[in-house]
């Protein structure tokens, strides 16, 4: 459940979108959708997507591509079995987003928070949220707890108790300690990040989820100074279900602002927020091009992960419910219009059947017309085994991945490269967003192949420690003095030799 921003990629705007090797310009613009499917000519295979060919090239493989379409939704169909090894690398590019305007944008708004700190984002408040605020920050013992309907609350209450249960399991329950050699003991131990901020998207969509899935785990870790950010409300108050998990959780502060001036203000501190040394969370392109820039500035903060727009795949097979396929693809796609859902569908699946039930509950949604932009740059890939499947899933490594297949834990020796993965016909993406236990802030744009979703650890820095006898030091020091020489780092070795007898001033 991210929104937000991919250093590698740029979306033009939601009805210009592209995918492809980075040195591909040209964009794919809404085009009139055909009520039956057809293959795709040379020239719109071109503009789809699979780039980084010659037109003779792409004409060749003109076949090798359907695009099936039903009323109001279009998702390419590509057969995995005729695309190229450079086809299916391109075909896995997200769409893209144009970092240098959205950097021009957000540079200077996190110049100004930091020279003038509340003024700046006030202004910015009213600027952007159309919300004159009074003050900026709440401190958690100032704000009443906020009284909710008893349903919502129970249903946020269990979410807490299975988030607090998965997260808690993930303590260390002692350091680690290791005698390397005789007299020489190694250990690593923990520490909590002291100072962090959780931010709590406000956009299109209040998430109140993400303020139980970054601040249980950051109370579990120990961290002293908890600093919430979330857009105000029209009226300048905080979502009620916000509040009732800063309450229920202890977070210290809450910051009354959103966008990059929200991210600059916890990293830089102001008047009345506490500066921190780790930022967490989701965001729109505006934000993570806020934490990505303050990271690798003067403010000495990071962050927990680049993100990018949500995105599922879901892995089908022929029993697979389409119904559930459906839902779980829509579940995604409803987050924004830069989403992406991609379904995999092995053989036997109808998927003709599976657009048509997708168009059915889409046009059933509140948020029906974003899902369909979103689904205009997704698409479906057809293979012909598990392990193809799993082989293409790894090289797109999704942000979500659901299992609906038989026998679904079978299939988790293949799955290397995925943020949260979810397995079988009766785990829908959905409890993962909100209260099976595991965090639903993940990695996105392919970004799981070298980041994990935000854990306890995440708000935890690991220190090692190492003691030696004076007997340990005499069996270790020795090869420890050679290698200095060998360096030539005379001081390294003299620190060792000195204490052993081996040198003498």
């Amino acid at each position: 459940m991210a929104e937000a921003l991919c250093w590698r990629s740029c979306v033009v705007s939601s009805k210009h979108i592209s995918r492809g090797p980075l040195k591909a310009e040209p964009t794919v613009r809404a085009q009139p959708v055909p009520a039956q499917p057809h293959y795709a000519s040379a020239r719109a295979l071109t503009r789809s997507g699979v780039r980084g060919f010659t037109r003779q090239q792409i004409g060749a493989r003109r076949n090798n591509v359907m695009c099936s379409v039903a009323t109001g939704v279009s998702m390419k169909t590509y057969d995995y079995a005729k695309l190229s090894e450079a086809e299916r690398v391109a075909v896995c590019e997200r769409p893209r987003i144009d970092v240098s305007s959205i950097m021009a944008i957000v540079g200077p708004i996190c110049e100004n928070v930091q020279k003038r700190g509340d003024a700046a984002l006030k202004e910015y408040t009213a600027k952007f949220d159309g919300v004159n605020i009074d003050n900026c920050v709440m401190k958690i013992e100032d704000i009443p707890m906020p009284t909710l309907d008893p349903e919502v609350q129970a249903a946020f209450d269990v979410a807490y108790d299975n988030i607090h249960k998965f997260h808690m399991a993930q303590k260390q329950q002692a350091p680690l300690v290791v005698e390397t050699m005789p007299g020489v003991v190694c250990r690593r131990v923990s520490r909590p990040v002291a100072a962090v901020g959780l931010y709590v998207p406000g956009g299109t969509a209040v998430l109140p989820s993400t303020a139980l899935m970054l601040a249980i785990p950051a109370k579990i870790a120990g961290c002293t100074t908890m600093v919430l950010a979330t857009p105000p409300m029209k009226d300048g108050s905080i979502c009620p279900e916000v509040l009732y998990v800063a309450k229920k959780v202890g977070v210290t502060h809450v910051l009354k602002a959103g966008g990059a001036q929200a991210v600059a203000a916890m990293a830089y501190g102001t008047e009345t927020c506490p500066k921190v040394t780790k930022i967490f969370g989701p965001g729109n392109q505006f934000v993570t091009a806020a934490k990505m820039t303050l990271q690798n500035s003067t403010a000495m903060v990071s962050i927990d992960m680049p993100a990018g727009p949500s995105e599922v795949m879901v892995i089908a097979d022929m029993d697979a419910p389409i119904a559930f396929v459906a839902a779980d693809l829509l579940s995604q796609a409803e987050h924004g219009k830069d989403s992406q859902v991609v379904l995999v569908t092995l053989p036997g699946v109808d998927i003709e059947a599976i657009h048509a039930e997708v168009e059915r509950q889409r046009a059933l949604l509140p948020r029906g017309d974003i899902a369909s932009e979103a689904l205009s740059h997704s698409f479906v890939v057809q293979v012909d085994s598990k392990e193809t499947a799993c082989k293409f899933s790894n090289l797109y490594a999704p942000e979500h991945l659901i299992v609906n297949v038989d026998d679904a834990n079978s299939w988790m020796p293949l799955l290397d490269e995925a943020g949260s993965i979810f397995l079988g016909r009766w785990t829908p993406e959905s409890v993962g967003d909100y209260a099976s236990g595991t965090n639903h802030v993940l990695p996105t744009y392919g970004y799981a192949r070298m980041y994990s979703g935000v854990s306890l650890d995440s708000f935890q820095k690991y220190m090692t420690v190492q003691e030696l006898t004076e007997d340990g030091l005499k069996l270790l020091g020795p090869h420890v003095a050679l290698m200095a020489k060998v360096e030539g780092l005379d001081a390294h070795r003299r620190a060792v030799t000195l204490r052993i007898g081996m040198d003498h001033d």
